[in-house]
């Protein structure tokens, strides 16, 4: 006797569908983002894609779109995934990044990351802003792997932000879990709210700076600022 055969709705197949592909996605992702001793997993979570899903579908059609035609039929759900993985920073621990790999080193000059891309999402408009962080600490007894800055910057940036929190985030977060003797950090960055809709000023750039130690000290600062604009490479 044959097994009868289930019969599935329109909505229970996309479900499963969406499961399916997320299962894939996962499994991919964890073997991408395996790190030396943290493990970074940016999960599609299946119950989510639906319900932005259905949300994104209906502001296609509030702005006057035909969601069922062919270039936008499966737009809703990849807009959906878009959203979770641009917003994935709020399920990692940055302080949990640093301290995976920090190593005893009796050095305390300055160690500097610049020129970090940023791409992150402004919380007022969510348009997004892009540019670059430039990092520095002073060890005080510790170092840190220097990957792990840059997974950090992108772990706070990540979610959705303001260019001035984004920058203390990044400071206060290796200040604590590296006790250095400083932390300074500068970021630069284009905003698009500013740049397609209001203003419309197409060549401003946003700086933001945050300090902390001995990074208060002009002279200490003067060195940062000299070495961020010097082409040593």
């Amino acid at each position: 006797m044959k097994p009868k055969k289930i019969q599935y709705s329109i909505t229970e197949k996309i479900t499963l569908k969406i499961k399916a592909m997320a299962s894939e996605i996962n499994r991919e992702m964890a073997i991408e983002n395996k790190m030396d001793d943290y493990e970074k997993i940016d999960l599609y979570n299946p119950k989510k894609i639906q319900a932005l899903s259905s949300h994104y579908y209906k502001i296609l059609e509030l702005v006057g779109e035909d969601p069922t035609r062919e270039g936008l039929e499966k737009t809703p759900e990849r807009v959906a995934k878009a959203m979770q993985y641009l917003t994935h920073g709020y399920d990692i621990d940055p302080s949990e990044i640093l301290r995976s790999a920090m190593f005893k080193e009796d050095y305390k000059q300055m160690v500097i990351v610049k020129d970090i891309e940023i791409y992150s999402m402004c919380e007022h408009h969510m348009l997004p802003f892009i540019g670059k962080a430039h990092v520095a600490y002073i060890p005080n007894g510790q170092i840190v792997g220097l990957s792990k800055i840059p997974r950090v910057v992108d772990a706070f940036a990540r979610r959705l932000q303001v260019q001035e929190r984004l920058t203390t985030q990044i400071k206060e977060c290796i200040q604590e879990a590296l006790n250095p003797l400083g932390v300074a950090v500068v970021i630069e960055a284009h905003h698009l709210c500013m740049m397609m809709r209001g203003i419309q000023k197409q060549n401003s750039v946003t700086t933001t700076s945050d300090f902390t130690g001995a990074f208060l000290t002009e002279k200490t600062r003067a060195e940062f600022i000299h070495l961020l604009g010097s082409r040593l490479h």
